[in-house]
């Protein structure tokens, strides 16, 4: 379990620095440049390491569902909203609103699939989250 939670925690970071260097590209190009070149190294990269572990098409593709298609779509608009946000909020402010935005939806989400967890517990992260971003904006 603890490689997991370090890896999630890794994870976090990664995304952190990705958005801060989409966000400095997107200061001298723009949002929409910034999340063009995110996408287009992170295929470049992908390609090699998909023939690596075997295919680069998975099998299912001709099959898939719609919504396995629309992930592609919402992380452009995600890399280009955080590319646009970062240099205007800074990078704590606008990964502390991304995060409290991932628990709502990952709240609702799990409220939909009839997940069985503690709302009243998980709403209060929420908050938590939230008012972090308003003691750093007091600061």
């Amino acid at each position: 379990m603890i490689w997991m939670i370090l890896l999630g925690i890794c994870s976090g970071m990664l995304v952190t620095l990705s958005r801060q260097l989409n966000g400095r590209l997107a200061l001298s190009t723009s949002a929409m440049q910034s999340s063009f070149w995110n996408h287009f190294v992170g295929f470049a990269v992908l390609v090699p390491c998909a023939l690596i572990a075997g295919s680069l098409w998975p099998s299912e593709a001709a099959t898939a569902h719609w919504f396995a298609w629309v992930g592609g779509a919402i992380g452009v608009i995600f890399v280009a909203g955080g590319s646009w946000l970062i240099p205007r909020l800074g990078a704590a402010l606008t990964g502390g609103l991304l995060v409290a935005g991932q628990m709502l939806s990952s709240v609702a989400l799990d409220l939909l699939r009839g997940v069985d967890a503690m709302l009243s517990l998980q709403l209060a992260g929420v908050v938590l989250i939230l008012f972090g971003v308003y003691l750093s904006r007091r600061a």
